[in-house]
């Protein structure tokens, strides 16, 4: 077949190629193995050079500069760039230092050169039973404002007091909304970060929740102050099924990047000390991090 490497016993045939072969023998011989006559006379000339048993195997085709490899400098500042993202906070994985590194004006080497550089060196250890990220199919809203959700996640303030942290979020484009630190999940609280949102946003045609009685119980026979909000203003209110947080998944992955962050962050004393973290959050959230939806 073209481009496959000529067989070595045939190599060993032309090497040993007599001088005083008939006319019209190199023809019949490079039709009956396949090669063409180019190739014989490569491997012929190679044997009379450098010797027979240098021409018993095809030389390597690697070239022997490589223009476009990554120099040990840049590979040098992608590892520096994930270390001042992990210090930060922030996701470090090769999506978020390539896409930081480019919005710096850095010159970024591809997502997989970054993943290659890491595994190099000991940065990430492997996994190769892990399930491939394009086997996933990630469920979003065709559009801004088609759906919001909202979730409240616990927290815990310097000396061990307990708080809470709503996070709203649009479904399609993953912004952050709004954000409130209350003392408790409850409804007066729920409602007033949905009109922070609605304030800042507008009014989005649904609002997805859990099923906790401060967001909305519906499937338990209640209505909560949220959702009677929520429904006044002809915003639709909807739920994941129980015991079901994935329909929840972008809330979710959204409490995990902010207490990634907070655990950069100085322990806040008290509940306004901890707003303003988070309102510093979704700033650089909205803003500076580089978004993998």
């Amino acid at each position: 077949m073209k481009n496959d490497p000529v067989d070595p016993t045939i190599r060993l045939a032309i090497a040993r190629w007599p001088d005083d072969a008939p006319r019209g023998a190199v023809s019949a011989f490079c039709t009956e193995h396949e090669i063409s006559r180019k190739t014989f006379y490569q491997i012929l000339k190679r044997a009379r050079t450098e010797g027979q048993a240098e021409a018993l195997e095809p030389r390597s085709r690697r070239p022997k500069t490589s223009p476009n490899a990554t120099t040990e400098a840049l590979k040098d500042q992608a590892v520096a760039m994930r270390e001042s993202l992990e210090k930060s906070g922030w996701d470090h994985g090769p999506i978020s230092v390539h896409d930081k590194m480019v919005k710096l004006g850095m010159q970024a080497p591809s997502v997989a050169v970054l993943a290659r550089i890491f595994r190099e060196r000991g940065l990430i250890v492997p996994a190769p039973n892990k399930r491939p990220r394009s086997s996933f199919r990630s469920f979003r809203y065709p559009m801004p404002n088609a759906c919001w959700q909202l979730d409240a996640t616990e927290y815990v303030l310097e000396g061990g007091r307990k708080c809470v942290i709503f996070q709203l979020t649009d479904d399609h484009s993953r912004l952050a909304i709004a954000s409130l630190v209350a003392r408790t999940e409850n409804g007066a609280d729920a409602v007033k970060v949905f009109r922070a949102g609605i304030a800042a946003r507008g009014i989005p045609q649904r609002l997805l929740t859990d099923n906790g009685d401060a967001l909305n119980p519906i499937r338990r026979g209640m209505t909560s102050e949220l959702v009677a909000y929520a429904n006044a203003i002809g915003v639709a209110t909807i739920t994941g099924k129980p015991y079901k947080p994935t329909t929840q998944g972008k809330n979710e992955r959204f409490h995990s990047t902010l207490f990634k962050w907070l655990k950069k962050q100085p322990f806040a004393k008290d509940i306004a000390e901890l707003q303003a973290q988070v309102d510093a959050f979704d700033q650089a959230y909205n803003t500076q991090r580089g978004h993998q939806s």
